[in-house]
């Protein structure tokens, strides 16, 4: 966890319900309550953290330029603790006790899984800034809508960019079979990568939590050839661990993976072992940016007193943005017009790119940012959409 993650999660405890960007203006009427479950401490935290405060700048600006119908918003924080049991507490206490009408959750897809009967049930609509499973809308409703790209989307452009600007015509695959995101990005990479024609030279698997990868190594060590580059399907914690371990035996060939690795930890933790890593993810944030992008970090330093420390903090200001864009187009704050004011959702410019829901998809197509370390520092090494995309 990073230190400004150990300052929210200190800063909220368990619970706080956030009146954000309202001084200086009074308003007649009640606030529209959103709620913001986000995971402030645990293994998400350096994710969910960055997210949560992209989306209070959000409201702050909205509440600022005079609120949604007239009314401030209001955002309902909980902090859940990458914990099951806490969120399904929370989801009940949200629900029944706070009366939100809508909900902005997560960056991660297991605990979007574990919410999402409760907001179902109640017919609560959830806009994820992060959770990149394209499976979530299907298995979980019709109230579930995604403000970023898949998994298959983001699997495929880590495959195409190993085989295009790699070159990497044969590869390895590590999997952290212990979270939904993790092992649906394997899957999905696995597809697109053969589908171009790459060779994987073998697989191998882990759990999260692990901390020494011994045994994983000493397989591709012993491989006949060395691979083009390793695929890990894994979180910030296991990977960096993962490249010290690599390295250490050294095997310096790239590592590919998804948006886990957007972190400031990547770097903090990883070193100058995470040196040729690449990862796909939702926006480049730093030097070289598009205007938009800098405009958003002018103002999240501002308000926050450091840099944006990944795209989750763009995620979290983008989604609460279209929450209550949908809000103002339903007129009303009506749980059922604003869920499908969201499902209508066409051409919403955002940090992260434009939103747009096709008919009964509630994935937006987006493009990815690959980002890659060099000498120390992240830099933009790619952004594309992918020319073949696995079904979700």
């Amino acid at each position: 966890m990073t230190n400004v993650t150990r300052r929210t999660a200190l800063g909220l405890g368990l619970s706080a319900a956030l009146m954000v960007g309202t001084t200086g203006r009074s308003y007649a009427a009640d606030p529209i309550k959103i709620g913001f479950p986000a995971n402030l401490t645990g293994n998400a935290a350096s994710l969910d953290a960055p997210m949560l405060n992209g989306g209070k700048l959000a409201a702050a600006e909205i509440n600022a330029a005079g609120g949604v119908l007239g009314r401030p918003i209001e955002l309902v924080v909980y902090d859940t603790k990458s914990d099951a049991t806490v969120i399904s507490t929370v989801g009940s206490q949200l629900i029944d006790s706070d009366k939100v009408v809508g909900m902005v959750a997560y960056s991660d897809s297991d605990s979007v899984l574990a919410l999402g009967p409760q907001i179902q049930k109640a017919k609560i609509p959830l806009i994820t800034p992060g959770a990149t499973s394209p499976k979530l809308p299907s298995q979980l409703g019709d109230e579930v809508f995604l403000a970023c790209f898949g998994d298959n989307v983001q699997a495929a452009v880590g495959a195409e960019f190993a085989l295009n600007k790699l070159n990497a015509k044969t590869g390895y695959l590590l999997t952290d079979i212990g979270t939904e995101y993790t092992t649906l990005l394997s899957d999905y990479f696995v597809k697109t990568y053969e589908h171009g024609g790459g060779k994987l030279l073998g697989k191998d698997s882990y759990k999260t939590g692990d901390k020494t990868f011994t045994a994983q190594i000493a397989k591709i060590k012993a491989l006949p050839e060395a691979p083009g580059f390793i695929y890990a399907a894994s979180l910030v914690d296991e990977v960096t661990l993962i490249l010290k371990q690599l390295r250490q035996a050294g095997i310096n060939v790239p590592v590919v993976g998804g948006d886990g690795y957007d972190s400031p930890l990547l770097l903090q933790v990883g070193g100058k072992a995470a040196e040729n890593t690449y990862f796909t993810t939702h926006s480049y944030i730093g030097e070289g940016a598009t205007p938009k992008v800098q405009a958003f970090m002018t103002a999240y330093k501002a308000a926050n007193k450091v840099d944006p420390e990944n795209a989750f903090a763009a995620l979290g200001y983008d989604a609460v943005k279209l929450m209550a864009d949908a809000i103002k187009r339903a007129g009303a704050v009506d749980s059922a017009k604003i869920r499908d004011a969201i499902a209508a959702t066409s051409g919403f410019d955002g940090v992260t790119g434009t939103i747009t829901y096709r008919p009964g998809i509630a994935v937006p197509d987006k493009s990815v940012s690959v980002i890659g370390v060099k000498d120390g520092k992240l830099m933009l090494a790619s952004e594309s959409a992918p020319t073949f995309i696995p079904e979700p």
